[in-house]
């Protein structure tokens, strides 16, 4: 049978033996998390890719097989996404202000019950892994202990900080409890880690002020602070992920040496090439003040703030243009559970507003998977099409390298030997 013209329900058939058997796949275009090929053979079994490139040697396939299980000349192969900035327990989609504010106040076991069926909506997206962002009542750990356990079922890899740290009476207290009420910030760090955290998340600064069209408010934590939770999180083999908008506190990062600078809003081109100097990766998160100017009419802003929106993010994308012509590390972050940015659906959105910036498609789709997989070290490896890494990809016939807005057509999403298609209804509430 020639595969290449087989249905969509062919190749799904196909690949689903992949959990009893390897299985050697060809494709037309093959994106292996950092450059894209061309015509390209993968070989995989349910857990891992055993081998990508040309023809693969005949110990690599099954016993007298001379040709591949599919071969696909108008598919393109990528690995799948990595969601590098998400609060796994808000809803983005909810944009009604009230409810989201009473959502906050919803007990734990409601928190939770409401974010487990997001999971393998995300995974259905093509989204493998996120990195959580944050939360108080440990939604985020409960996930990652479920993600870790035998009966994980349908679930993207997840890893969390459990709470963020900040300082009190600043911004943050709806994710993130006081350093002062544990004993400063090594003792904050420490227990993060005993509670599980794989990642230790500070808020070095507070947020934007639209009406202004800045940061007003001065940064929470000091470059001093800063750099006794970096050698804290790092005495104990974590990463730290910062949340910090503003010139001043974006210099109190840099001079701290953070892993990753999240949201970044206002950093200049000396500051951007410090940052690649350092291997200081950033996350430029466009997608929730992209929607508070897409949605200012809704949302009540006066023309005053709207400038003030265009102003920021037609700077913001500069930025962006500049840290890839420098070298900076970039990972795709959408910051999913803010007002207006639904889980998946919203990190696709970050996607097509970086390549709006100004990055090519490929660029970005390397700051969602081999840049991001590279820098963040998951405890599973995805992210790359390379032999060792876990069999998580996605499969399309849509032209993805040309632009990252055709991640959005159907795919078929494969998961350590599940198979999913159709995608997610973007109409369904719950994100």
């Amino acid at each position: 049978m020639n595969a290449s013209t087989q249905s969509p329900a062919g190749i799904v058939s196909a690949l689903q033996r992949a959990s009893d058997q390897r299985i050697w796949l060809k494709v037309g275009r093959l994106f292996d998390g950092h450059q894209s090929r061309g015509a390209c053979h993968l070989v995989l079994d349910r857990q891992a890719i055993l081998h990508v490139g040309s023809a693969p040697p005949p110990l690599l396939v099954r016993p007298g097989q001379i040709s591949p299980d599919l071969d696909l000349p108008a598919h393109t192969l990528l690995p799948g996404l990595i969601e590098a900035h998400a609060h796994l327990f808000l809803e983005g989609g909810e944009l009604d202000p009230t409810r989201r504010a009473s959502y906050l106040k919803l007990p734990r076991e409601e928190l939770l019950a409401r974010a487990e069926p997001r999971l393998e909506r995300l995974l259905r997206l093509g989204i493998v892994a996120v990195r959580d962002a944050g939360d108080r009542d440990g939604i985020g750990l409960a996930l990652q202990r479920r993600n870790e356990s035998a009966q994980r079922g349908a679930m993207p890899h997840i890893e969390s900080p459990g709470a963020a740290i900040h300082h009190q009476g600043r911004y943050g207290s709806f994710m993130a409890t006081p350093l002062e009420a544990q004993g400063g910030i090594e003792a904050a760090v420490a227990a993060r880690v005993a509670e599980g955290a794989r990642h230790i998340k500070l808020l070095a600064t507070g947020i934007i002020n639209f009406e202004k069209g800045t940061v007003t408010a001065k940064p929470q934590m000091p470059s001093e602070e800063l750099l006794r939770a970096v050698a804290a999180a790092r005495s104990h083999g974590r990463q730290t992920m910062v949340h910090c908008s503003g010139n001043d506190g974006v210099a109190n990062c840099i001079g701290a040496r953070v892993d990753t600078l999240e949201h970044g809003f206002f950093i200049d081109a000396e500051q951007l090439a410090r940052l690649r100097d350092l291997d200081i990766a950033w996350v430029p998160t466009f997608a929730p003040v992209q929607f508070q100017l897409d949605h200012a009419g809704e949302l009540g802003w006066s023309s005053t703030v709207r400038d003030n929106l265009r102003r920021i993010l037609d700077a913001h994308a500069a930025r962006l243009c500049e840290a890839a012509r420098l070298g900076v590390k970039l990972i795709a972050g959408s910051d999913a559970g803010s007002h207006g940015v639904p889980h998946g659906h919203g990190f696709l959105r970050e996607l097509e507003l970086m390549e709006q910036a100004g990055l090519s498609a490929e660029r970005v789709l390397r700051s969602a998977t081999g840049e991001s997989s590279d820098r963040l070290h998951l405890a599973e490896p995805s992210g790359r099409l390379a032999p060792g890494k876990r069999a998580r990809f996605l499969l399309t016939n849509a032209p993805v390298l040309d632009s990252v807005r055709h991640l959005r057509a159907p795919s078929i999403v494969f998961f350590d030997g599940e198979v999913f298609t159709g995608g997610d209804d973007a109409s369904r509430p719950g994100l």
